[in-house]
């Protein structure tokens, strides 16, 4: 029989092979890098029963969890790709952040309710829909697997989700609305130059999108490391498909007709709120604004007219304060009161997660990246398999804490630890 010791340091060596993977960076498997003395979190019980990293799922019905998806989309797509939809910036502080954002708060369930009936509909913004499970803007999907935001949009229609398309999506509004089956919501970048913004908002407008998500906090340059490294390891000649600097920008279908000449960046570095104002003037839509993380700005945009706001810090993809989006939920919720919804991405990743979030008062809770992982896992069946797994435990989680419909999600289920 091996010694203590042999086994602490067999511990060592699997917990620093684990480290060193570029999965880690992903944030799916970042709690396994955590040494027992972590004051963040106790060891994962996936280190008792190990996810099998040689024999991956083969299909989307296998998969246990949203994470299963992960590994083999790390195999199916490119390595540049692949870092590219995993980095955060700087040391990814904030990537690991909104995962352990989660350990912060605890559930207080309620006993002897009836749950036999789970109803989860909801409605955002005035529309229906099955669950308040809603997809999140993500960029060139077809990087991770031909069908792109079509196989996306068509898994938001299976499970009656709301989805977000970004901007610089590699289908045009039109076509993911097609594929949908019903209104999308446009996430615009203005760019520097208003006549780009404007333009997408009224070609959004014109195509029925009933709301406009204005991203506020991607303003400037991205110190994404993981990306970098991933890169150096790609040996594919990626000048066919990436013009030099921003020419590629120009090619995304959403841009088709437009002016981009002497554009360097699809970010608004010189946004202000008299351009909110100038775009509340411009389009008849909904407007929301994504990245908001402080009780100060969620009054701002109550006093401005916004209708909704998304707490946002981009999946730890633009920023590395370190502060997760669930643990600043709770005072923008406050801030908000009852003059607009709010909504909330980055870092959920099971359906306590989700329950947590909407028993703070959160009206839609976004997933982004595993919805990437299912899309590069599987295309179309991998996104809709996600989004069904995470139904079924926020399902289960809304048993567990004595709540049959989601009107019935109190604050009161939750305290902060």
């Amino acid at each position: 029989m091996p010694s203590t010791i042999d086994r602490t340091t067999s511990r060592r060596r699997f917990l620093g092979f684990l480290a060193a993977s570029p999965l880690i960076s992903a944030g799916g498997l970042s709690a396994l890098a955590q040494t027992p003395s972590s004051p963040h979190r106790l060891p994962d019980p996936m280190l008792w029963a190990p996810r099998d990293l040689e024999n991956l799922i083969v299909t989307p019905k296998e998969a246990i969890n949203v994470f299963d998806f992960e590994p083999v989309a790390r195999k199916n797509v490119p390595p540049a790709h692949f870092g590219y939809m995993v980095a955060g910036v700087d040391d990814e502080v904030t990537l690991r952040a909104n995962r352990e954002g989660f350990l912060k708060f605890q559930l207080r369930p309620r006993r002897l309710v009836d749950v036999s009936k789970i109803d989860m509909r909801c409605t955002i913004l005035g529309a229906a829909y099955d669950s308040p499970i809603f997809i999140c803007p993500t960029a060139s999907n077809r990087a991770f697997h031909p069908d792109g935001e079509v196989a996306v949009a068509k898994a938001a229609r299976s499970g009656n989700h709301l989805q977000m398309l970004s901007t610089v999506a590699t289908t045009s509004i039109e076509e993911a609305a097609t594929a949908r089956g019903a209104p999308i919501w446009f996430q615009l970048y203005a760019s520097p130059r208003w006549q780009i913004a404007e333009a997408l908002a009224k070609r959004a407008e014109r195509a029925g999108c009933p709301a406009i998500v204005v991203t506020i906090d991607d303003l400037g340059g991205r110190n994404q490391e993981t990306l970098q490294r991933l890169r150096r390891t790609d040996t594919r000649q990626c000048s066919a498909c990436h013009a030099p600097g921003w020419g590629y920008v120009a090619r995304k279908p959403n841009y088709d007709g437009l002016d981009m000449s002497g554009v360097s960046t699809v970010l608004s570095p010189n946004m202000t709120w008299d351009f909110i104002k100038r775009l509340r003037d411009t389009v008849a839509t909904k407007l929301l604004l994504k990245g908001i993380m402080s009780h100060e700005d969620a009054r701002l945009a109550a006093a401005n007219g916004i209708d909704a706001i998304i707490v946002s810090n981009h999946g730890g993809r633009s920023e590395d304060s370190g502060r997760s989006t669930i643990d600043a939920l709770p005072e923008i919720i406050e801030a908000a009161g009852d003059s607009m919804s709010v909504l909330v991405d980055s870092g959920f990743r099971r359906g306590t997660d989700i329950l947590k979030a909407l028993a703070l008062g959160a009206k839609g809770v976004g997933i982004g990246r595993p919805c990437l992982w299912g899309l590069g896992a599987f295309g179309q069946e991998g996104v809709e398999r996600v989004l069904e797994l995470l139904r079924a435990e926020l399902r289960v989680a809304m048993q567990q804490v004595g709540a049959p419909s989601i009107r019935d999600l109190t604050p009161a289920m939750v305290r902060r630890a």
